[in-house]
């Protein structure tokens, strides 16, 4: 049995999520762009791949690894989601139909195996491993919905950011308010933030002639970056400040 390896659900952790996809869509945006795109689909799987490898190897959360394995995931997905728009010429309401299948295929079988979908309790590979294809899936769908809506629904990225931002914090309230269940109302806002932030990174990114403000996906992603460090930091500091206050009261025990 592990411990379990995910952050708590925080106002920082959603934070530093909507940081993430929004970084991942600027960066992806930025390397097929500036590098060879074959290349840099390659490059960012083998760095996706170490991540996650990286993210298994470790018996307990540990926010650097943890974050490091959510921004690859933000990227490479993001990839993987444009590599059928734009090289296989699969339409985004397709992808969307398609990626929601492939979501929603992953909760079914993880609940027949493991009775739970809570994050609360990845506390064994076999829910390390659903809790992952789970994260990519929702990544590629988030994608695959922003960009319907910005581009062939015509919203543009702004109004998509605005509309998701709305649907993102109504799981939030129906589950204060009107008992939605804890772990449907994470999972819908943690889909409903890919599009959230990657409609709105896209906004400031892309040109003019776009809709956007035209600021540059490399600048976009370097602030984002220095947010998303931010975030981090801040949660490891909480997290040593808490093992620092548990362990005097383990010591009179021991």
């Amino acid at each position: 049995m592990l411990r379990n390896k995910v952050p708590a659900v925080t106002a920082l952790f959603w934070v530093a999520k909507l940081l993430t996809t929004a970084m991942g869509e600027t960066t992806s945006d930025w390397l097929v762009k500036n590098v060879d795109p074959v290349l840099a689909v390659i490059a960012a799987f083998v760095v996706f791949a170490c991540a996650i490898v990286l993210q298994f190897a470790v018996r307990r959360y540990i926010p650097w690894v943890y974050w490091l394995a959510v921004l690859m995931v933000a990227v490479f997905g993001t990839m993987v989601a444009d590599v059928l728009h734009v090289e296989l010429g699969v339409p985004y309401l397709v992808s969307t139909i398609g990626f929601a299948v492939v979501l929603a295929a992953v909760f079914a079988l993880w609940y027949a195996t493991q009775r739970t979908l809570s994050v609360h309790r990845i506390d064994s590979r076999p829910r390390e491993l659903f809790y992952w294809c789970a994260v990519l899936a929702t990544f590629a769908l988030g994608t695959a919905v922003g960009d319907l809506t910005a581009t062939t629904f015509g919203l543009g990225y702004l109004a998509s950011g605005i509309l998701f931002g709305v649907l993102f914090a109504v799981p939030g309230i129906a589950y204060r308010w009107w008992g939605l269940g804890a772990t449907a109302a994470f999972w819908t806002s943690y889909v409903l933030t890919r599009p959230f932030g990657a409609s709105l990174s896209d906004w400031l990114a892309v040109s003019h002639a776009r809709g956007g403000l035209d600021l540059g996906t490399g600048p976009v992603s370097l602030v984002l970056f220095a947010g998303i460090v931010v975030c981090v930091v801040l949660m490891s500091t909480r997290r040593t400040r808490a093992q620092e206050a548990v362990a005097p009261e383990a010591t009179p025990a021991a």
